[in-house]
């Protein structure tokens, strides 16, 4: 008799409904997450693993970009934002797959997300998806260039 063998989700994986970030996933975001916030610091906030009250359990983007505003931290606020941020950024973990990844994509343009990038650390590559179907394709040694948030960076700095 066969048995099947269900994978043990660590507390993580079951809040983020996602795996585990390793060192390439952390240096990337690091670097994205500098990049954005030198570039583009007077035009969007830029945050890293904010929850989102997306339908219908929630989903934690490993960046998002808002509107430049002040943040008065004495405020308190609720753990999911239900306000859309104009970018999520998702960086591809070995265990998921590009199919995965443009459902979420999907899932965040459904919530008012205006851009959603996929980050592919292995092939060191960027899809910018603008619309749900619609996306650009940058390989590390290009410019990438959000059209929805005119947002333009020089790559090789995220993927070195």
């Amino acid at each position: 008799m066969e048995t099947l063998e269900l994978k043990q989700l660590s507390d993580y994986e079951r809040e983020r409904n996602k795996p585990k970030p390793n060192l390439y996933h952390g240096l990337i975001q690091a670097n994205l997450s500098f990049e954005l916030k030198t570039a583009y610091r007077q035009r969007y906030l830029v945050a890293s693993e904010v929850t989102l009250d997306t339908q219908p359990q929630g989903s934690t983007p490993d960046l998002v970009l808002y509107p430049a505003q002040t943040i008065d931290m004495g405020i308190e606020i609720p753990a999911r934002q239900t306000a859309p941020p104009l970018l999520t950024v998702e960086i591809k973990s070995p265990s998921q797959s590009l199919d995965e990844m443009v459902d979420k994509a999907n899932v965040y343009f459904g919530f008012g997300t205006a851009s959603c990038w996929i980050v592919q650390p292995r092939i060191k590559a960027i899809l910018v998806f603008t619309r749900p179907d619609q996306y650009s394709f940058f390989h590390h040694d290009d410019r990438l260039h959000d059209s929805n948030l005119n947002i333009d960076l020089d790559l090789s700095a995220i993927f070195s």
